[in-house]
């Protein structure tokens, strides 16, 4: 019975001591939901992940300036600082081509009908709108500003010319020579034929010359076509008195005019020129050393206008131009450099253009008739004046 009860002893003992390894089972897994034991140390900092570099975004590249090509007689001049606030405002760059006399450049634009070399053309006149208009070289544009336009400037009221700035074509006089000659002005052109002014007149062939052309049409409004003694009369006696014939106004103003060391102290000019004399002397004066012969109906009223070129590609960016031209800016800066007068009402004029004076009866032939008559009447001076 000892015995017996001795081995139960040792069979529990045993069974507890395997019991007692098993629960320090080395493979068993952790609980993933248990805390970690505290150790008393900060935990180390998670490490950053490394970010890919930024591309920066590259600046834009400016749009290149847009070219505007401005085809205009010989006789045009505006600053370049006014030219760049076009250029500026509206990234442009102008570029200006100048091809003659007004008849010349028209010429042109009418070889390159549809396929201009530019863009707008400059400098048509009364003389020669109606024909640039027939030919049609031009696209219509009407302008805001044209609402300070007054209505005896507007040259086309479909607006396929747009008028820019106007003057006067008439014979001036050198004051000083008349006086030391005993000479006084003449008052009417009738006058012109007779002794006392033998060889003192130059003139411009109106087959070369925008003034001469619009001399040559004041005449035919003075003295008429068919009358008893009429235009080509006029001219006739002219000649017999030794008138002098100049290609262009350049040559007659200063090579022939008196004023200038010529022999001739009459000159078909402009009304402006006394005042551009009183302008650019080189000495103080009280008043011009030039003056007018302002005779009714022996004048005429010259407009230039612009008007923008059938199959141009820059159409937007012309409609501006002409815009331009009309502001304040371009008009305020024709006086001074064309001696011409703006179109635009509101524009202010040099003090000195107090010495241009204004005709009150310019001759009264409308564009229609020029355009009709123009080139009889040139053939017709010509075979009289010149052969």
């Amino acid at each position: 019975m000892i015995k017996s009860t001795t081995i139960l002893v040792i069979v529990a003992l045993l069974t507890l001591l395997v019991a007692a390894c098993g629960s320090q089972d080395p493979t068993a897994m952790p609980d993933p939901t248990a805390m970690p034991e505290q150790t008393g140390e900060p935990p180390p900092a998670p490490t950053a992940m490394p970010q890919p570099a930024s591309t920066p975004t590259p600046a834009p590249t400016p749009a290149e300036p847009g070219e505007l090509v401005l085809l205009t007689n010989d006789s045009f001049d505006i600053g370049k600082e006014i030219i760049a606030q076009f250029e500026e405002a509206n990234n442009a760059k102008v570029i200006i081509q100048k091809a003659g006399s007004s008849g010349e450049v028209l010429i042109r634009a009418i070889l390159e009908k549809g396929n201009p070399s530019g863009d707008l053309l400059y400098g048509v006149d009364n003389t020669f709108l109606s024909r640039a208009l027939r030919e049609g070289i031009f696209i219509p544009y009407e302008s805001d500003l044209i609402e300070n336009v007054p209505a005896r400037f507007i040259l086309d009221d479909t607006f396929h010319v747009t008028p820019v700035d106007y003057g006067y074509v008439n014979l001036n006089y050198d004051i000083a020579y008349l006086e030391e000659h005993g000479l006084t002005a003449p008052t009417s052109l009738e006058v012109l034929t007779q002794p006392e002014w033998d060889g003192l007149l130059v003139v411009e062939n109106p087959a070369t010359s925008t003034p001469g052309l619009a001399f040559l049409i004041a005449t035919v409004s003075y003295f008429g076509e068919d009358d008893d003694y009429d235009y080509l009369d006029f001219w006739a006696d002219l000649r017999a008195n030794n008138l002098a014939v100049k290609d262009g106004w350049s040559e007659a103003y200063y090579t022939d005019f008196s004023r200038y060391g010529g022999d001739r102290p009459l000159v078909l000019s402009y009304a402006t020129s006394p005042a551009a004399e009183f302008f650019f002397s080189e000495v103080a004066l009280e008043s011009p050393p030039t003056g007018n012969v302002l005779v009714d109906k022996a004048t005429f009223l010259q407009i230039e206008g612009i008007g923008i070129l059938k199959g141009t590609d820059n159409e937007s960016l012309a409609k501006k131009f002409i815009d331009f031209v009309l502001d304040l800016p371009f008009q305020e800066d024709i006086p001074g450099r064309m001696f011409v007068y703006p179109v635009n009402s509101q524009a202010q004029l040099p003090d000195y253009f107090r010495f241009a004076e204004v005709p009150s009866a310019p001759a009264d032939i409308g564009p229609d008739t020029i355009d009709a008559k123009r080139d009889e009447w040139i053939d017709a001076w010509t075979s009289v004046v010149l052969r």
